[in-house]
């Protein structure tokens, strides 16, 4: 009750201090978005019926400023959850508020707050709702503009870890962060003509969780700091990052004291029709909770990016896809853009006379070597290895070799070409019971679209993935037919076809009718829906099986 009543008084008080009739400059903006599931039973697929039969998400967003002055909120409602959102989700209520002031030098905000410093690797409090991921922390943020670009955060808080009964709890340690960042060009004066731009940045933050473990002595207040920069020069950039952590014995890593480390580097070129990006991350130990007994996505404090290409094809995107390890891995990231010049007359040149792209992208992930400590160090201090940054070793866990054409052959018609050549190592990465070791799969994909009219388009896709593992080949095909701009319909078969048990080779057919208008949009879906992982940004959720129908509704405002 005391959330309620606290983003009660915040509303209250911003709306009471305000006349509507005479301030035109008050500004109310949001969004809502709800979810509802009716399943049925479907023991071939092991899709269970839930005792409620229905199930219901629903948010709503709603963040008002007037001058300076700012506040928000957000109204959640699970009755119950839809199937695959943790099972900390219930009732409903309030799940983030705030109110804040913010001027051209300072910017504070008391209540619930997202914040990044830097890339992530130090602090990252985010909201995914396809995940159900919220690790949002609540408490003061403070930002400062100073001097010349120089920027300052501070942050303290508890981080969100479930919604209970309509309230939020928290988790149990405290998180508390400091950032800056400073354009290095506006203090140098030989630097301040020139191409070269250069801003650096560092970060501390730290946790405070009381020792209640009955067996070990843990340390109570954790720090992890670094630094980072950023180079721009024309059309090249490059930027790093680097951060150490004290140790941190978890049940992540088994109580040991290690200490931690964690590396990323870019760099990118672009030019018309050219782009280029290389990245590399090395990681060792740095699971980071505000609650050191948590497990899978919970309290994270920081964000260990994924080192690999989102993808968003149904076989390549939910099959196989990979989450980052922060116990440890050395990863690298290759990706090339080449758009073929075009030419009027068509076939002289390969491009053609509308145009062709080609992408092709590798990325790996390895096991980072561990040094052996002496057995006095293991009993003594339970430092159980030594690791350095970048020293990997050839234990694989993911690899990922991809390439895709794109072509327009007239005004009407274009198409997508894509190959993926992905193993993953599911001893480590596990995203199924039915196979050990490295599953190395196939993938082809075409994609077509074709416009009839201004009105009334088709677009295809056909999809294939070959292995020999796991549950064997697999095929997909999708038609998606648009009636102008606001009605569309859609029919998706995802086929198991060279399953080992015959019984198990199963349709999994889902239609979607969808109607938009301006802000508004509905969508209805009815069929099955695959067991298996969703993941965005290295970041994964488990969707069990379903056989139903699916409503959804979104409104911005």
């Amino acid at each position: 009750m005391a959330i309620k009543k606290i983003a009660l008084i915040i509303f209250s008080s911003v709306l009471s201090f305000y006349d509507f009739s005479q301030n035109n400059d008050l500004n109310i903006t949001g969004n809502i978005e709800s979810q509802f599931q009716y399943l049925n039973e479907d023991t071939l697929i092991g899709a269970n019926e839930p005792a409620e039969k229905a199930l219901l998400n629903s948010y709503m967003n709603v963040f008002i400023t007037k001058g300076n002055f700012k506040a928000g909120a957000r109204f959640e409602s699970y009755l119950p959850r839809i199937q695959g959102y943790p099972n900390r989700f219930d009732g409903t209520g309030i799940g983030m508020r705030y109110i804040g002031y913010e001027n051209k030098f300072v910017d504070v905000t008391i209540g619930s707050f997202y914040e990044q410093f830097g890339s992530g690797i130090a602090l990252r409090t985010y909201e995914d709702r396809a995940l159900g991921y919220d690790n949002l922390l609540d408490g003061f943020r403070l930002k400062l503009n100073l001097y010349k670009g120089i920027t300052l955060k501070g942050v303290y808080g508890k981080q969100r870890l479930s919604f209970q009964n309509g309230q939020i709890e928290h988790a149990a340690g405290i998180v508390r962060g400091f950032d800056t960042e400073f354009p290095l060009n506006e203090f140098i004066g030989f630097l301040k003509d020139k191409k070269l731009n250069i801003t650096l940045g560092t970060s501390l933050v730290s946790k405070y969780q009381a020792d209640d473990n009955e067996t070990f002595i843990l340390p109570e207040n954790i720090g992890l700091y670094g630094g980072r920069v950023k180079l721009r020069y024309g059309k090249f950039t490059l930027d790093g990052e680097y951060v150490m952590k004290d140790n941190d014995p978890s049940a992540d890593n088994v109580y040991i004291y290690n200490p931690g480390h964690a590396a990323i580097a870019n760099f990118s070129y672009t030019k018309k029709g050219f782009g280029l990006l290389i990245s590399a991350k090395s990681v060792d130990n740095m699971s980071f909770r505000s609650d050191r007994t948590k497990a899978l996505q919970d309290v994270f404090i920081n964000y260990l990016p994924a080192m690999n290409k989102t993808h968003s094809y149904n076989l390549v995107a939910s099959l196989y896809p990979y989450a980052t390890q922060p116990l440890g891995e050395v990863a690298f990231q290759a990706e090339v853009v080449y758009t073929l010049p075009k030419e009027k007359n068509w076939g002289k040149k390969l491009g053609g006379k509308y145009g062709t792209s080609i992408n092709a992208n590798v990325s790996t992930a390895y096991k980072p070597m561990q040094h052996k400590t002496t057995q006095y160090e293991v009993d003594s201090n339970r430092v159980t290895y030594s690791g350095k940054p970048f020293d990997l070793s050839d234990s694989l866990y993911w690899r990922d070799i991809n390439v895709s054409i794109t072509r327009k052959m007239n005004k009407n018609l274009n198409f997508i070409l894509s190959y993926y050549n992905i193993s993953i190592n599911n001893d480590v990465a596990k995203i199924t019971g039915d196979a050990k070791g490295i599953i190395h799969s196939n993938i082809s994909i075409l994609e077509t679209g074709y416009k009839f009219n201004s009105k009334h388009s088709i677009r295809t896709e056909l999809q294939t993935l070959f292995t020999e593992k796991d549950k064997g080949n697999w095929a997909t095909a999708v038609v998606e037919y648009n009636f102008g701009s606001h009605l569309f319909l859609g029919i998706m078969d995802q086929y198991n076809y060279g399953n080992p048990n015959e019984k198990l080779q199963i349709h999994y057919i889902i239609g979607t009718v969808g109607y938009v208008k301006e802000s508004t949009r509905l969508t209805f879906s009815y069929g099955r829906q695959r067991a298996g992982l969703f993941c965005v940004g290295g970041v994964c959720r488990f969707v069990p099986a379903s056989n139903g129908l699916t409503f959804s509704f979104t409104q911005s405002f």
